[in-house]
């Protein structure tokens, strides 16, 4: 992820098997070397894959779908159909008893699922919970990792935070009565500037020079508009060592890159789970807590789920308090989303989150290869992309620049069976996947921007 001196970049490794193998890396016959030396590529058959000529804006009645969109929605798992239909018929033979026996009963339903969320993010099991939904987990969260001091009280997030980040730091401060203009502090170029990578250097300044005011971290795992991968670790390291809670918003990194937060000593995290872990629109989400914290007194928000199993239903209304994540967790689970969730970890307990980082190192590379061979700035060129993901610090999302109209590229686009996405003001983000996309998806793209493109400019 970060270079060391025995780092081969994409290209370097790309050219050395184009070599081996007497290829040429812009043919079709080194696309099919690639896909049939991909070790996980029959993971592709897990998935459903949809036929674009149902998407608004496609023509034709029989497109292939070019889906680079794992990144806003993951493909849905093919044994998830079973697994709700498996607690639907749960709940129908057993009623009221599908509480406690079953499948996924509703009392537990949480904890089945948070094992395989644990192992994603290098967590232990203890220390993650599945529930509500990502934004909630976050105000949930913030209610006891932003305890403002009247010398220690911002909040440092990106300049351009995905806009529910920067929604809730703003209220999380309101609600303590202080006035976000003075306490949110911003790392990274302002909203609606140019979104260039954030620098390590500027924020081992603020951290250095403004440490002893902030009372939290809160930033990205990945970068939602850049698909920029920050050092985790060595943020969560320097803030606190200045005395700052830190946190991550994992939503673009769980099921994307490897993780460690409980070596890395990161105080909490939240994400979601309809983008990589491919549990569908709004489904539950996932959150944690170190271990480090299992005891604290923080305030939080409680309800009849945060007390401890054993005693939660004597109704005593003396709160036995689950110790750590359990114990913010606030009602009870729907064992219909827990069921989704379960259904993607299926498919992940199939490989390896190592295996699937070093397939995107590959996938997302030959992507940024083909863009740079066709549509690279050079001198006096009216068409061309430019990519602002850093190369190093990345996923498998690239977000592109263009020459041209980005508004008429993504609608030629998708008339052309791909699924992509605009985010304003002037960025296309494409997601292989490594999961399931392959190679394939990544050179039928490329072709179809070598026809969309010179269409464009004339």
């Amino acid at each position: 992820m970060f270079s060391d001196e025995n780092y081969q970049s994409p290209k370097e490794v790309l050219e050395s098997i184009a070599l081996e193998n007497n290829l040429d890396i812009t043919s079709e016959d080194f696309q099919k070397h690639l896909d049939a030396n991909d070790e996980i590529s029959h993971l592709r058959d897990e998935f459903y894959f949809p036929n674009a000529a149902t998407f608004p804006g496609v023509e034709g009645t029989d497109k292939e779908c070019i889906y680079l969109l794992g990144n806003s929605l993951g493909l849905q798992p093919k044994c998830t159909v079973d697994e709700v239909t498996k607690v639907l018929d749960n709940w129908k033979i057993n009623c009221n008893h599908s509480h406690v026996i079953g499948h996924l009963p509703a009392i537990s339903c949480d904890e089945m699922v948070t094992e395989g969320m644990a192992q994603l993010i290098g967590a232990h099991e203890d220390e993650v919970v599945a529930m509500n939904g990502l934004s909630v987990n976050l105000h949930l969260l913030l209610v006891s990792f932003y305890r403002p001091t009247e010398k220690r009280n911002k909040v440092l997030i990106e300049a351009k935070a995905f806009p529910s980040d920067h929604y809730i730091v703003q209220s999380q401060i309101k609600q303590r009565g202080l006035d976000p203009e003075k306490c949110m502090m911003f790392l990274g170029k302002p909203q609606g500037k140019d979104n260039s990578k954030l620098e390590m250097s500027e924020f081992v300044e603020t951290i250095e020079k403004f440490g002893d005011e902030i009372a939290l971290v809160l930033l990205p795992g990945v970068q939602y508009y850049t698909g920029q991968v920050l050092n985790m670790q060595k943020i969560t390291k320097l803030a606190q060592a200045k005395g700052c809670m830190v946190g991550f918003d994992l939503a673009h990194a769980i099921g994307n890159i490897e993780m460690n937060l409980h070596d890395w000593g990161v105080d909490f995290a939240a994400w979601c789970t309809y983008k990589y872990l491919n549990s569908g629109p709004g489904c539950m989400a996932g959150a944690f807590i170190h271990r480090k914290h299992n005891l604290n007194n923080f305030p939080k928000f409680s309800g009849w789920w945060s007390h401890n199993l054993d005693t939660r239903l004597e109704m005593s209304n003396m709160l036995d308090l689950t110790p750590g994540a359990k114990g913010y967790r606030v009602t009870n689970p729907p064992p219909l989303l827990a069921a989704c969730i379960n259904a993607s970890l299926k498919v992940f307990q199939k490989t390896t989150i190592a295996k699937l980082t070093k397939k995107s190192f590959l996938l997302t590379g030959y992507l940024e290869y083909l863009l740079h061979h066709y549509f690279k700035k050079t001198e006096g060129s009216k068409v061309y992309i430019d990519i602002i993901t850093p190369p190093v610090e990345r996923g498998c999302q690239l977000s592109l620049k263009f020459s041209l109209p980005v508004t008429e590229i993504y609608d030629k686009l998708v008339k052309h069976g791909v699924s992509c996405d605009i985010r304003e003001p002037d960025v296309i983000r494409v997601a292989p996947v490594p999961l399931y996309n392959n190679f394939r998806d990544v050179y039928r793209f490329v072709q179809v921007l070598c026809k969309v493109l010179p269409i464009t400019d004339a």
